[in-house]
């Protein structure tokens, strides 16, 4: 019963004709087969996203192979390894993003069996690669703070003023152009409150990036008076 179930999940073919050579490939295959809307799918992914974030190329490599072998949409894993590259590895590794889309783009392009290779690659990157959510909590915490109410007014420096009235408002009157300062970054208050949403870790690029943005947060704040 379990192969015959198999066999018409894992066929387009209506009506199907269920022949010996079906029931074959179905009992070979019925370890792996799942329902690609049910519990084993959610579950098959759950443990490949968090092998990755885990950075455990090994035990990911064999989670995208049991979705493989059931047939799961390679355009599900592939939306799911991009939202992973920003969401898990952020800025600890910039190349992780262009990366995975990037295999999203040869995945729709070369189709299988030949973009299995493509999946690893992107898959045992991602899984070795330094990991970071300081993004995903930045924007998280940002968010929040505007549905809290929150709402702070836009600086007048930081208003177009390329409207009629907007210079009689004072629009745009302090901006300083960051182009035009020594070092190219200007002490100017673009926010109008002191927050701190971004707080990058130390591992990977990201270490780099802390060290820029305590020196960019230190002109920063001179701006704020």
């Amino acid at each position: 019963m379990t192969a015959l179930e198999i066999g018409v999940l894992s066929s387009g073919q209506r009506p199907l004709e269920f022949t010996r050579r079906l029931a074959e490939e179905s009992v070979q295959r019925k370890a792996v087969a799942y329902d690609p809307t049910g519990d084993a799918h959610y579950d098959a992914i759950s443990a490949l996203i968090k092998s990755i974030r885990g950075s455990d190329p090994d035990a990911a490599l064999y989670w995208l192979a049991l979705m493989l072998e059931a047939g799961e949409d390679v355009r599900f894993l592939c939306r799911r390894l991009i939202i992973l590259a920003s969401e898990d590895v952020g800025n600890a590794d910039p190349q992780a993003l262009p990366l995975a889309v990037a295999a999203m783009q040869a995945c729709e392009f070369i189709g299988l069996p030949e973009c299995q290779l493509t999946l690893s690659q992107a898959v045992t990157y991602l899984a070795c690669a330094p990991k970071s959510n300081a993004a995903t909590t930045a924007i998280g915490e940002a968010r929040r703070d505007v549905r809290e109410g929150r709402v702070l007014p836009v600086p007048a420096a930081l208003r177009d003023a390329h409207y009629a009235g907007a210079e009689r408002l004072g629009h745009g009157k302090e901006y300083q152009y960051s182009h035009d300062v020594e070092g190219g970054v200007a002490a100017q208050d673009y926010l109008g409150v002191d927050r701190e949403y971004y707080r990058p870790v130390a591992r990977g690029f990201e270490a780099e990036l802390a060290r820029r943005l305590e020196i960019l947060r230190q002109t920063l704040r001179s701006g704020r008076g």
